[in-house]
Parts: structure tokens; C-alpha cells; sequence
């Protein structure tokens, strides 16, 4: 080593040796003060930018309206305050469903009205039912005049709302019967077309009509008399109607033989549209209800695919 770097480091040791280091508990009350002190001068800065914020917002106010604003140039309308601007009431109309804005929807939403259904003015074939070829009496049907309901007492429920009016004679044979004996019975099935409502109200003098008339003098000789009473009836097309005749069985002389000759007659109703079946019987015979409920059935489902 060089004598001057070795006069270096006993310089540097001896001034080392003289300072004494401050004791700990000493040491930490300083640090202590200081942090003190810091505080205290972040919370005067911090109440002094409060102050001075304060100030400048009370210059500003007291400072009033800037200077007025240039004119606008001439020919410029001039904007009507909002207290002279005219009042609109609002409109209390309901906002076309045609035309109207859904939220998340890219293009205006339009709703239509199905057009409502037109009522036919004609009767097509294909409007009346057909009959199982196990009640086909082979006999066909056959259009014609005729009256569509029994005499009621002179009653003529609905008459003047007609439309349209066809009818048909109907011979049938019971399930089951031999091919080679006469027709069981006979429908006298009818299709009417009212005019708006005047199905409904067809109806309503129908029943009026069979309760104002529980009996009255059969055709034939020896007179005798046939009743009619309406039944209970629901299941068939908007509405029906369902009642019986009874006359009593007669002998070949046409005398009283016991028992009755017992007819139903339904009237069903879909819409403007009424279609009766009345059961006549063939020869004396009594109509079997399982048979004419089906056929109804059947005529009013004809009915109401014809409609549809």
C-alpha cells in the first residue's frame, strides 16, 4: 500500500472515532415531530385550496352577466322566449297499433285485422252431410220444396230474415238392417241463410214457438191430436235446438193401437247459417236417438267445414 492512501485511512478513522451516533429513543422522538410537522402542513394546504375556491366562485357571481351579446345579423329570426311560446295540448288520440316503434325493434311494427268472415248467400251440395255406406238405404236423396220444420200451431219461426233456403228428402237404413227391407226412416234436412243476427233470433222464436204450442190436432181420420215439448240440448254447432212430436200409433183403420209415434227435430245453429234435421219416420216407425244424434253430428260438421 502507498504511504499517502495509508495517511488516507487513518484520516478517515480518526474523524469516524470523534461522532458519536444519537441514542435510539432519541433518534425516534425526531422522526416523530417530523411526521407531525407533515401533517400539519398537508392540512393548511388543503384548507387553503378550500378557501380560495370558495372566493373565486363569490367573484364570479358578484361579477354579474357577461357583456350583452352581438346582434344577430339581420333577416335572422328572432327564437320566441319560452314563456311566449304557444302551448299544444296534448294529444289524447291512442297511437296507431299500425305504425308504432317497439323497444329493441329495427323497423316499425305493423299489425293487421283479419278481414271478418262473409256470410255465403248460395247452398252448395257439399254443405250437406253424407251418409256411412252402413246407413245407406240406397235410395239417394232428393232436393226439393217442402216445409223444413212440423206445423207448430201456424208458428213460422225466422221467416222473414232468409236468405237462402235448401232442402232435402233423406231415406236411411239403421246399422245392421238387411239390404233388401225398406228405408228405416226419413230425414227432411234443410240448410237456411239468414241475414245478419237473424239466426240467433230464428232460434229463440223456435223455442217460443214449440212452448206456445204443446198440442194441436194431428192430419188423418179419425182426428187425434199431436204434442210437442222441447228437450234439453247442448254440444251442436253456437247454439241448438232440440224437441219431439208425439202422435199416437194407429191401427190400419187409423184408430188409437197404444203407445206413441215419437219424432225429434234439431235445429243447429253456426253462425248465420241454420241446419235442420227432422226425423219423419218410415211407415210408422220411431226415430232411434243414437242414430240422430250422429247424423247430427254429421250436419253440423258439414256445416263447419263448408264455412271454413
Amino acid at each position: 500500500m502507498s504511504r499517502e492512501l495509508h495517511r488516507y485511512y487513518l484520516s478517515l478513522a480518526a474523524d469516524t472515532d470523534e461522532r458519536v451516533l444519537p441514542a435510539p429513543d432519541r433518534l425516534r422522538r425526531s422522526a416523530d415531530r417530523w411526521a407531525r410537522r407533515r401533517a400539519a402542513i398537508t392540512v393548511l394546504a388543503a384548507a387553503g385550496l378550500v378557501a380560495g375556491t370558495v372566493a373565486g366562485s363569490q367573484l364570479v357571481l358578484a361579477a354579474g352577466p357577461g357583456p350583452d351579446p352581438a346582434p344577430p345579423p339581420a333577416g335572422t329570426p328572432t327564437p320566441l322566449p319560452s314563456s311566449a311560446a304557444p302551448s299544444v295540448a296534448p294529444s289524447t288520440a291512442a297511437p296507431s297499433p299500425s305504425a308504432g316503434r317497439t323497444s329493441g325493434s329495427r323497423g316499425p311494427v305493423v299489425t293487421t285485422t283479419p278481414p271478418a268472415a262473409v256470410t255465403p248467400t248460395t247452398i252448395p251440395d257439399r254443405a250437406f252431410f253424407v251418409l256411412p255406406a252402413a246407413n245407406d238405404a240406397g235410395t239417394g236423396n232428393y232436393f226439393g220444396p217442402g216445409p223444413v220444420l212440423p206445423v207448430l200451431c201456424g208458428a213460422t219461426p225466422g221467416d222473414e230474415r232468409v236468405v237462402a233456403q235448401r232442402a232435402r228428402s233423406l231415406p236411411y237404413r239403421r246399422a245392421g238392417a238387411p239390404a233388401d227391407e225398406v228405408p228405416s226412416g226419413n230425414y227432411r234436412h234443410s240448410i237456411t241463410i239468414y241475414r245478419s243476427g237473424g239466426a240467433g233470433a230464428a232460434l229463440a222464436e223456435l223455442r217460443a214457438a214449440v212452448r206456445a204450442c204443446p198440442e194441436q190436432p194431428a192430419r188423418g181420420t179419425p182426428p187425434t191430436t199431436v204434442r210437442q215439448r222441447l228437450l234439453p240440448d247442448t254440444g251442436y254447432g253456437d247454439e241448438s235446438v232440440l224437441f219431439e212430436t208425439r202422435t199416437p200409433y194407429r191401427d190400419a183403420n187409423g184408430d188409437p193401437s197404444g203407445g206413441d209415434e215419437v219424432h225429434l227435430v234439431r235445429a243447429v245453429r253456426s253462425g248465420d247459417v241454420v241446419t235442420v234435421l227432422w226425423e219423419q219416420g218410415w211407415e210408422s216407425t220411431s226415430t232411434q236417438r243414437a242414430q240422430f244424434d250422429a247424423d247430427s253430428r254429421r250436419a253440423a260438421e258439414a256445416i263447419r267445414r263448408w264455412l271454413d
